[in-house]
């Protein structure tokens, strides 16, 4: 495969990432898409939010925890993806992603996101995703801000 030759494992998962993050990006006159999030997922699948200890949640719950949200405290939300490092291996893959959240238009996060994802009947799904912030002691690594882990 040359470099102007697009990798169309990479480019479904470009699509999911990047479906993932408009998903739950919202405010006034622009509604999430839940279905579109949860769509991506393989049955059963767990989330690992920063929160720690560590502990699982479905995406059913997930969906229905920031739904609520959606209608109380976080009005608005806009997530941008800053880069990604995506790595396949015949029928498995995972992607690192760094990402950028403002909340109501004011209260700006970073975190990375790692995904890992099976294809199954022709489609990638994600398995399993677990995210951690950004801070001054964990900052996002230059070479997914950069682009230079983009593959």
């Amino acid at each position: 495969m040359t470099e102007d030759e697009p990798n169309t494992d990479s480019a479904a998962i470009r699509a999911i990432i990047a479906r993932q993050f408009a998903s739950l990006s919202w405010g006034e006159g622009r509604a999430p898409g839940w279905d579109d999030f949860a769509g991506d997922f393989l049955d059963g699948a767990g989330l690992f939010p920063a929160a720690r200890p560590a502990r699982s949640i479905n995406v059913a719950d997930f969906v229905e925890r920031m739904r609520g949200l959606s209608r109380t405290s976080l009005l608005s939300l806009e997530e941008t993806v800053l880069g990604a490092d995506i790595r396949v291996f015949g029928n498995i893959a995972i992607a690192a992603v760094a990402a950028e959240m403002t909340e109501n238009g004011a209260e700006t996060n970073r975190s990375v996101e790692m995904l890992l994802l099976v294809k199954s009947e022709g489609r990638w799904k994600i398995a399993a995703q677990a995210w951690d912030k950004a801070s001054e002691a964990n900052p996002l690594p230059d070479a997914l801000v950069s682009g230079a882990a983009s593959r």
